[in-house]
């Protein structure tokens, strides 16, 4: 929770400067964050880095050690400015679709409305949270949908990490998409995330025997050991040794809790382990399998017939290791032109760069049965969609691509969280989050929340903005067409 109001790149300062310089600082924006490609080929994302803004904005303060850094940097900041810094905090309004929503590409999840100096220094910092922890949040959604709900999911990634924050922060957002404890007890602690650990090879190494080992580690946790079987031989050694321990301790009326494997063939091993275990009478015991495992190995191992209870995941979770980066983006929506709120629309030759303008209100389109048909982004002022009676729901690219929904609910996505500067309530406790996660898978159907060749799931625009947007794109293209034969 240290200040990290210099978690930002050296360009968002100069531009605050040079607004600073040209007395624009104060002039009014609205920026919205949002990703254009949802991660890992699935039909939907998580949502996850709310908390992790919220403690930022609420911390946001240039310390007297951060100017006299900023008063040594070539850019040779004013006096004015740094006083002006000294003071800085942020008073803007926030608002957000709610930590642990399911959502989708190309729409707001984030909604900065604040003066242009505040809202250009913190988007880096935003972008920051947003993007790992929503990355790790969705890959961990896609683990849970492998193993199943009746398996018990470990993350511990923490020593695979690229640094102490993105695993204590990176925790937290699995455990909010299905985790169900973590091996981080800074996470532990600080999130109330139920913690779990066994034992490493170390420790057998360190006795004569790999059965003294066992007997000594159970001696001091008889009622949750779990035994790390492969130091030297899984199924002539590991497991056998495994079994005189369980035998002992039953005969103190105590039960091993599961044995781990970490390495070789676990869909046999695990097969064989189980019969050993319950041809000895333990059938109890649980396995918990580890390795570099993440959905697409788990899918494999499940379809082989793997008998693993408990999956360890550590290394492809919190790395994002098929796709390490979300990108998303922080775009201006509108700004203050003469004293009046203005759209804003970026233009490129790549469509999918072209920005939407406006600052947008956010849908989901529930049917009769609460099952999400779509979701809709539409102005402000636009109250025909909360009347749940017809709506016309059809592709901002192919507009051919459309249809209609009857007798439905409008969901509000976004939600108030700052509001001129001050937080409005209290974050939701990480249980909470985390129950809202699973209320929202239930909204969708099967084919939109499988991980592989999922259903696409539309993000529609209301015909009066995409009729803006349009005019939008008409009017800069030819201005910048006009001028390129000046």
């Amino acid at each position: 929770m240290d200040n990290l109001t210099l978690n930002t790149d050296n360009y968002q300062l100069a531009m605050a400067y040079a607004h600073f310089c040209n007395g624009t600082h104060n002039q009014k924006t609205v920026f919205e964050l949002y990703f254009r490609n949802l991660p890992f080929g699935s039909g939907y994302a998580v949502f996850a880095g709310l908390e992790r803004v919220v403690h930022y904005l609420r911390n946001l303060r240039f310390s007297d050690e951060m100017i006299a850094f900023l008063q040594q940097q070539p850019e040779g900041y004013s006096a004015e400015f740094l006083a002006e810094l000294r003071r800085f905090r942020f008073t803007g309004t926030l608002r957000a679709v709610r930590e642990g929503s399911v959502v989708f590409a190309n729409e707001p999840l984030l909604q900065v409305e604040a003066r242009v100096m505040e809202a250009q220094i913190i988007e880096t910092a935003l972008l920051n949270a947003v993007n790992f922890q929503t990355l790790i949040a969705t890959k961990a959604a896609r683990i849970r949908k492998e193993a199943g709900p009746e398996s018990y999911l470990i993350e511990m990634g923490t020593r695979r990490a690229h640094e102490a924050d993105a695993a204590v922060w990176g925790t937290r957002a699995a455990y909010i998409a299905g985790f169900d404890s973590t091996s981080n007890l800074q996470a532990g602690m600080q999130f109330g995330i139920p913690t779990k650990g066994t034992h490493a090879h170390s420790w057998v190494q360190t006795h004569e025997t790999e059965l003294e080992a066992f007997q000594k580690f159970a001696d001091v946790f008889p009622e949750s050991t779990t035994l790390l079987v492969d130091t030297y031989n899984t199924l002539e050694s590991g497991l056998p040794n495994t079994i005189r321990v369980a035998k002992e301790l039953e005969r103190r009326g105590k039960k091993l809790f599961a044995i781990r494997l970490d390495s070789g063939d676990i869909a046999f091993q695990s097969k064989v382990a189980r019969r050993m275990l319950d041809e000895a009478g333990l059938p109890y015991v649980k396995i918990a399998a580890s390795n570099d495992l993440d959905e697409h190995t788990i899918l494999h191992l499940k379809v082989q017939g793997a008998q693993v209870d408990i999956w360890g995941v550590g290394t492809k979770l919190i790395t994002g290791y098929d796709q390490p980066a979300l990108g998303g983006v922080y775009k201006l929506v509108e700004r203050e032109l003469h004293g009046a709120m203005e759209p804003s629309i970026k233009i490129s030759s790549n469509p999918e760069k072209i920005t939407t303008p406006y600052r947008k209100s956010l849908y989901r389109i529930l049917n009769q049965s609460g099952k999400a048909e779509g979701d809709y982004l539409a102005l402000p002022g636009e109250t025909d969609v909360l009347r749940g009676e017809r709506i016309k729901l059809f592709d901002p690219v192919h507009t051919h691509v459309q249809k209609f929904v009857a007798d439905y609910t409008a969901l509000p996505m976004l939600q108030t969280i700052f509001a001129d500067g001050e937080l409005v309530d209290q974050l939701p406790e990480i249980g909470d989050v985390k129950a809202h996660h699973q209320a929202q898978l239930q909204q969708f159907d099967e084919e939109v929340l499988r991980n592989l060749n999922p259903a696409i799931y539309g993000v529609h625009l209301s015909r009066q903005l995409w009729q803006r947007k349009r005019e939008l794109i008409e009017a800069y293209g030819a201005g910048a067409h006009e001028a390129d034969w000046k």
